[in-house]
Formats: structure tokens, sequence, C-alpha cells
């Protein structure tokens, strides 16, 4: 499709460039080499201690939440829907997941498959190791519905074309809508909008606002944004969305004793940094996601699968 490749045009020259671009402009590649770099030094003062071999195992220790949201204007016919929402799997990071991803969900059986992004994890390894591992951790979930899939700040464009191979509709800033009967499901899947946000994103949550004088709520559609970051949670919510799925944050993976993390890499909407949370009337869900960036480790924070059931 036409706007197929005009985007992968795009995104490929985002990729290339000194700078990353956000909602509210674009700022410099090097802050974010700063911080790796800095990540990178953590890690090195980590691994001299034993809270590092503690560390690997908090990655390992993933658990199943299971949660049940209830959506105003959720047509009848999707009343107990289910959503398997996976994000930030990172599988080529610490492969050593795969198998504890495969045995969580060995057997579930869901009505569609969410993964909001960050399929891949280290720039060195090439993309199919990591799709191919995704593949592998849920090849024992049976799913009714559509496998939808987004892109996040670690995946570059070809991270699409494996997904797709793998039988994923790749929500490029553009939607698609289940129907039940007289009730209408719609997802609306953007790009990454923390590192390669164009206003494409933003057109296609505002191609489906709700209209002043809204319909009832029998023939209203029920609209979910899948985003990787909570970033664009403000202009979802003015658009009528009624739940936003993202991952992006990790839940902070190294966080203070609560879970409160010590960082977010959120530029805004800042307030949904992890789990449960609201934007006017919408409902948020923020993963902690399944794997880990570098250093390798987790405290305070666990990673997660999370069931999803939609109610009236």
């Amino acid at each position: 499709m036409m706007y197929q490749d005009e985007w992968a045009t795009e995104r490929r020259r985002l990729e290339a460039s000194g700078q990353l671009s956000g909602p509210d402009g674009l700022r410099p590649r090097g802050r974010k080499a700063l911080f790796t770099r800095l990540l990178g030094v953590l890690g090195a003062g980590l691994r001299i201690t034993p809270l590092y071999a503690r560390g690997q195992a908090n990655v390992l220790d993933l658990r199943r939440v299971a949660l049940e949201v209830r959506l105003p204007g959720l047509p009848p016919a999707f009343d107990g829907y289910r959503i398997l929402h996976i994000s930030d799997t990172h599988l080529d990071v610490v492969p050593e997941l795969a198998p504890v991803v495969h045995g969580l969900l060995e057997g579930a059986e869901v009505d569609l498959l969410a993964v909001t992004g960050d399929v891949h994890g280290d720039y060195a390894t090439p993309v199919a190791r990591s799709a191919g591992l995704l593949g592998e951790a849920l090849r024992g979930v049976k799913v009714m519905g559509p496998r939808l899939a987004i892109l996040g700040n670690h995946d570059s464009q070809a991270m699409a074309d494996q997904l797709m191979g793998m039988g994923f509709d790749v929500l490029v800033n553009r939607s698609v809508v289940i129907r039940r009967g007289a009730g209408r499901l719609m997802f609306t899947g953007l790009d990454d909008v923390n590192s390669f946000y164009t206003e494409a994103a933003r057109r296609a949550l505002d191609a489906h606002a709700l209209p002043v004088e809204a319909p009832t709520a029998g023939d209203r559609e029920c609209r979910i944004a899948l985003v990787h970051s909570a970033e664009m949670a403000d202009h979802a919510a003015r658009a009528g969305y009624a739940l936003y799925l993202a991952g992006h944050t990790h839940g902070g993976q190294i966080c203070l004793p609560g879970g409160r993390p010590v960082v977010t890499m959120l530029r805004r909407c800042r307030h949904g940094a992890v789990g449960l949370w609201r934007e006017g009337a919408m409902i948020g869900y923020t993963s902690t996601g399944v794997g880990v960036s570098h250093p390798p480790v987790r405290f305070n924070c666990r990673g997660e699968v999370a069931f999803i059931t939609l109610r009236c």
C-alpha cells in the first residue's frame, strides 16, 4: 500500500537522523546516548555486587496479571472480551525469558492478542532473532481473533516486516474494526511516539474522534488505542477513546520499595507510567513489560503478561 511505503521511507529517515521525535518536538539523539552510557556504568558497578545475581533472578520472576475494565459505551456483544496484552518483550536481551513466558501462557485462550512494541532490545542483534523468540514464547496461546502489534522505540522499520510474516496485523497509524452483530470495537495503533513521532499519529487518533452530538451508546463505537508509551494519552482521551494500552517504561525496571519508578523515560503524561490510570474519562493501562533493557536486572518491579477482560 502507498501509505505503508511512505511510512517506511519516513521511518528509515528518522532512524538514521541525529534527532529523536516526540509529540512536543525534536530533541538531540546524543542525550539518549549519554543516558545509555550511564546505564552501562551502573550495570558494570552492579556486576561486582551480589545484587546483580538477585536482579537477574528477578527478571525471570514474571507474573500473570488478570484484570477487568469497565468501559462506557462498550457494546453488550463485547462484554467479557479478553485481550492478552504483552509489551517490551526484549527477548534477545534475556533469551531465557522465552520459555518462562511460554509456561505462563501455555493453553491460554483469548479473543485478541495485542503486542504494544519493543519486541527488539539490543540494536546489535538481528531483528529476526527477537521476533523468533517472541514466536516461541507465544506458541501455546490460542487467539480466537486478530493478532495486533505496534512498534516501539527499539523496533526498526524492519520489525514490521518480521511481525507481519508471523501473522500479526501491524498497525502503523491506522485502525481496524471488529464487529459483533451491531456492536463495533475499534483498535487504533500508532507508530512509536517517544522517538519516531510524526503528525500521522495524531491524525490517526483524530480521524475517529467522537462527534459533538454522539449517537446513542448502542450505536457508538468503543475505541481502544494501542500506543507504545503513554505520551499520547491526552490526545486519545480528547478523541473519545475508552481504553489506552501501553508499555515502554518497564514499570521503572529498577524501582524504589513499593514499586515507585526511579526513571520512566516519559517526557509527558507521566501519570501513565505503570499500571491502571485515568486521563479524563479514558482508562489507561501501562504494562511493566516482559523483558528488560540494559542492565538486565529488575528490583521492586516484576515483569508481566496481562489478561484484560472488557466489561460493559
